[in-house]
């Protein structure tokens, strides 16, 4: 894989992983307002020939 695509794949899946984590009954929203605007600037651009359309439908589109 290279190096841009691992970036890419390891970004989405953290803010995927802290999505999944603000929706728990316990969670430390405090925390994941912290986190996530840094994290989500983080995100570098998709790699060249990354499908954006490929994904899962976002909670707009249903």
């Amino acid at each position: 894989m290279c190096p841009n695509c691992e970036d890419f794949a390891r970004t989405v899946l953290l803010l995927g992983q802290l999505a999944l984590y603000a929706d728990m009954a316990d969670a430390d929203l405090d925390f994941v307002e912290a986190v996530s605007p840094s994290l989500a600037v983080s995100l570098p651009e998709p790699p060249h020939g990354y499908d954006l359309d490929g994904g899962p439908a976002s909670a707009g589109d249903r």
